[in-house]
């Protein structure tokens, strides 16, 4: 019988490293998680508190629902008055940073650790996620390793994000690709960039029709 090139009893995680003493993360696991998912405490003041008294950089008028699951804090920044919906879930085996005014919405699952399926051991490697000023992850998205959203870029509800989203764009799917440029009303509103529009004119035959509607 051919032996099973696969073998997962011996893991291979010799590209992890955790940041911090294990006492350090017995005490997150412990204490700190459960203050940040709980249910009961609907207040985040007191979250973001527990999250900045472990190590995470968080700025003012965060918002953060409950259920929310963060794996490293001190591998995490929020911007200024950003928002984190009922359980996101933010595997942050490297850094995840998220800038201002961003929304990262319900079940949002932001994962920055993979396996290379080619090795034996499945070896596990990670790659930071950088969610840039004004973006928003809808609900049930899950962003891979790796990933930058830019400035004002927009995902679609249920998306799987494997590739970097240009500033003020909008993807959607899964694999993710490109749906329209995102046009954002009022006064103080910025012009959208000109070359966003012209690298999707040049990619994407239909992207005036899109960006017109």
């Amino acid at each position: 019988m051919t032996p099973l090139p696969i073998d997962l009893s011996l893991p291979d995680n010799t590209l992890l490293e955790r940041g911090r003493p294990a006492l350090i993360e017995i005490l997150w696991h412990l204490a700190g998680s459960p203050l940040v998912r709980s249910e009961l405490l609907p207040f985040s003041r007191l979250k973001c508190f527990v999250l900045r008294a472990f190590g995470a950089k968080i700025g003012v008028g965060v918002y953060i629902k409950p259920g929310v699951r963060v794996k490293f804090p001190w591998r995490l920044s929020v911007g200024d008055h950003s928002w984190l919906g009922e359980r996101v879930w933010i595997d942050n085996l490297a850094h995840v940073t998220i800038g201002a005014h961003a929304c990262v919405s319900q079940d949002v699952y932001l994962c920055t650790g993979n396996h290379d399926w080619s090795h034996p051991n499945l070896k596990l490697y990670t790659r930071p996620i950088q969610l840039e000023d004004g973006c928003w992850v809808a609900a049930r998205s899950m962003i891979c390793p790796g990933v930058t959203l830019g400035e004002c870029a927009v995902v679609t509800g249920g998306s799987v994000v494997s590739g970097d989203v240009p500033p003020y764009e909008v993807h959607g799917g899964n694999p993710a690709s490109f749906i329209r440029i995102r046009k954002i009303r009022g006064a103080g509103a910025r012009p959208i960039p000109p070359d966003a529009e012209q690298r999707r004119f040049a990619t994407h035959p239909t992207a005036k029709e899109k960006i017109r509607a």
